[in-house]
């Protein structure tokens, strides 16, 4: 029986020896990353329910996932959609990191008691819960599923996860709003860094794109309203039009692992977590101080403790979310970092298939891993006229090669908190 090595005080490195993607623009992490070179969009207009009342009608949909290929039709009727789409990428990255029993169809029973998973959803179990208040309220309370409750926690995203493929080990959930999956990330690497395990699956998934959802970002006035004829111009980050963020869903998963655990097994390792930085404006629930003073100071936590300085760094993925505040305000922030005039090229990946929130910093630790790997850098599309205020190199409309030895992964809030996971190439 393998058993968690024992805590230690002296930090160890950290690698990631798999990934698993379900995106609105590709499912597999071939496939999702084949979309993000070449630029193309998964946003699409809403068909899955009514949107005549509403005035943002499209996000950025898995409109080929199956979910009957992962779990049983009587257990889907009682999950949210979130679930399954997770423990495809859960599946894909257990099999990148040869740790999955094909027979089975679990994890390797040599490790089932050592693997646990932390993993990051702002809201996963509200489509569901969505729906079980729909049948209460119109009366028809008898039609309830008897796991209304427990398949409306948050929590119980890791739990499935765990039962689906028999992990022993941790099995926890970080929601904390669009940080979630990167803060998941965040704990994992200093989980291992510190010697309480080897290996832990991490990321984020999220699907809560449902009519309630919806509604009350519409109320925000938080998403775009011109492009319902046109969706994959709705997400424009940078823009000097831009009208807000297009709601999406979708998983990305990493394997964290120990790194001399990783070479013991020969396992493929894709890069290096050498940073973590998280801070709080402490300032507005949904408002960011628009200095970019505290998510400059993330960044800047990232890099501290590393041999990493500013002018290292290669490539920003950036949160850029299409939201007026947001963008402007990240722009700030990358500038007090590096300097006014500074020529670090980003991107932002929603800009291809919207914000899935909770899940959004592991889509851009992915998409930067895969960027290290193949020397590319993705674009951000749908630039056409910057906003006077976002004036740096966002990689405009196409990608370009570039070499990337270092890159921050940033992301951003709800509540004003600023979490940054720094990467390097191994």
């Amino acid at each position: 029986m393998m058993t968690e090595k024992p805590s230690s005080t002296t930090p160890r490195r950290v690698v990631i020896t798999g990934i698993g993607a379900v995106s609105p623009n590709g499912i597999g992490k071939e496939n999702f990353w084949r979309a993000t070179k070449e630029g193309k969009s998964g946003v699409q207009r809403i068909s899955h329910f009514k949107t005549d009342d509403l005035a943002c009608q499209i996000a950025g949909i898995i409109s080929d996932f199956v979910p009957e290929n992962y779990l049983p039709p009587q257990q889907l009727k009682s999950c949210s959609r979130t679930i399954p789409i997770a423990i495809a990428a859960v599946e894909e990255c257990l099999k990148e990191s040869g740790l999955y029993d094909e027979n089975e169809k679990r994890a390797a029973k040599a490790y089932r008691e050592e693997l646990g998973i932390i993993i990051g959803s702002g809201g996963s179990g509200f489509d569901f819960s969505e729906s079980q208040f729909a049948l209460y309220f119109s009366g028809k309370r008898k039609q309830v599923s008897p796991y209304a409750i427990s398949s409306s926690l948050v929590g119980m995203l890791s739990s499935e996860i765990s039962i689906k493929f028999e992990l022993n080990g941790r099995s926890h959930v970080i929601a904390n709003g669009c940080t979630s999956s990167t803060d998941a990330i965040g704990y994992a690497y200093q989980t291992i860094r510190f010697g309480e395990a080897n290996l832990l699956l991490s990321g984020g998934a999220e699907s809560c794109i449902s009519h309630g959802m919806m509604s009350g970002f519409e109320r925000m006035k938080a998403n775009p309203t011109h492009y319902n004829n046109d969706p994959t111009r709705g997400s424009r980050p940078f823009n000097a039009n831009r009208e807000g963020f297009v709601l999406a869903e979708g998983s990305w998963m990493v394997m964290l692992e120990e790194y001399e655990h990783a070479k013991a097994r020969n396992a493929n390792i894709y890069g290096e977590i050498i940073g973590y930085g998280t801070t709080c404006d402490a300032y507005h629930r949904v408002k960011l101080m628009p200095s970019g003073e505290q998510s400059a100071r993330a960044m800047s936590m990232a890099l501290k403790g590393s041999d990493i300085t500013p002018a290292d760094i290669d490539y920003i993925n950036y949160h850029g979310t299409s939201t007026q505040l947001n963008d402007a305000t990240e722009t700030k922030a990358v500038k007090l970092l590096f300097g006014e005039h500074t020529k670090v090229p980003g991107s932002s990946t929603k800009s291809l298939i919207g914000h899935p929130q909770g899940a959004s910093g592991a889509m851009g630790v992915v998409t930067t891993l895969l960027a290290m790997r193949d020397s590319f850098a993705p674009a951000t599309i749908n630039i056409e006229k910057l906003d006077t205020e976002c004036d740096l190199d966002y990689i405009p409309n196409t990608g370009r090669p570039l070499e990337i030895h270092n890159a921050l992964c940033n992301c951003i809030s709800f509540g004003a908190k600023n979490s940054v996971i720094l990467l390097r190439k191994v």
